[in-house]
This record gives structure tokens, C-alpha cells and sequence, in this order.
């Protein structure tokens, strides 16, 4: 599938597709929900074997 076609059916702008798949722009989860259905796919199966990155800044803080 082109980057074009996907962009199309996945609603998002052709350009940010291309900087996603040369690793210029991360994903949403958003764009990549909207991505998986252009698919056909779940997100599951577009992130199976992926490394769990733990960001230590999301914790919660006390105020």
C-alpha cells in the first residue's frame, strides 16, 4: 500500500505518514489506531515483539 493510499484511508496527512515510516515523527496512539484499521489490522498485531519502553516521568506526583 502506497503511503498516499494509506494516508487516505487512515485519515492523516501523506507527509506525516512518510516522516512516521522514516522514523522522523513518533506516532500517537490516536494515528496508530487509525492506522491499524486502514490495515485491516489490530493494534496488537502492528505491535507484537516491540520493546516496552517504561518512561520513569509518567509517574504520578503527589502535590
Amino acid at each position: 500500500m502506497s503511503q498516499e493510499r494509506l494516508a487516505h484511508e487512515a485519515g492523516l496527512d501523506r507527509s506525516y505518514v512518510g516522516r512516521v515510516e522514516r522514523g522522523e515523527h513518533n506516532l500517537t496512539f490516536v494515528s496508530l489506531v487509525k492506522i491499524a484499521r486502514a490495515l485491516g489490522r489490530d493494534v496488537a498485531a502492528l505491535t507484537k515483539g516491540l520493546p516496552i519502553i517504561q518512561n520513569d516521568a509518567a509517574e504520578p506526583s503527589v502535590y
